[in-house]
């Protein structure tokens, strides 16, 4: 992570039992559906239903992600996961940090890159681009 991002969301979680492998520590898939869960957290606070616009004919899908396991969360520990955003031509890039609470230590940070299939091609969403104008 070179430079600090730009918040523009957050939410607060903690980690689950079940989310944990042998070695006692968030199985490394987890911290996608942490990813996720943000981004879809993120859009309900802007009045956006994920499930209504797929209804309309329009998915935001993931086209790319780069990830980079820092330090490991364990069963129990509170989080915050933050998120910035940008947007690169018709993809949406989200910057995603995982901090384990209270120390405030770096334990997973991400770029995750989402496209918009329109009726099932690649486009440009009004919709999206409306929803996030009020963030960009």
């Amino acid at each position: 992570m070179k430079e600090k991002p730009n918040y523009i969301f957050e939410t607060r979680m903690e980690v689950r039992d079940y989310e944990c492998d042998i070695e006692g520590i968030v199985n490394n898939a987890n911290y996608l559906h942490y990813t996720e869960h943000t981004r879809h957290r993120f859009l309900r606070s802007l009045g956006v239903s994920f499930a209504e616009l797929h209804e309309k004919g329009t998915d935001a899908v993931v086209a790319r992600m780069n990830l980079e396991y820092k330090t490991p969360l364990r069963c129990d520990d509170e989080f915050v996961s933050r998120m910035a955003l940008r947007k690169e031509g018709v993809r949406y890039v989200f910057t995603h940090d995982i901090f384990r609470l209270p120390d405030e230590q770096l334990c997973f940070h991400a770029t995750v890159d989402l496209v918009t299939l329109i009726n099932g091609r690649l486009g440009v969403s009004k919709d999206y681009d409306d929803t996030f104008a009020k963030v960009l």
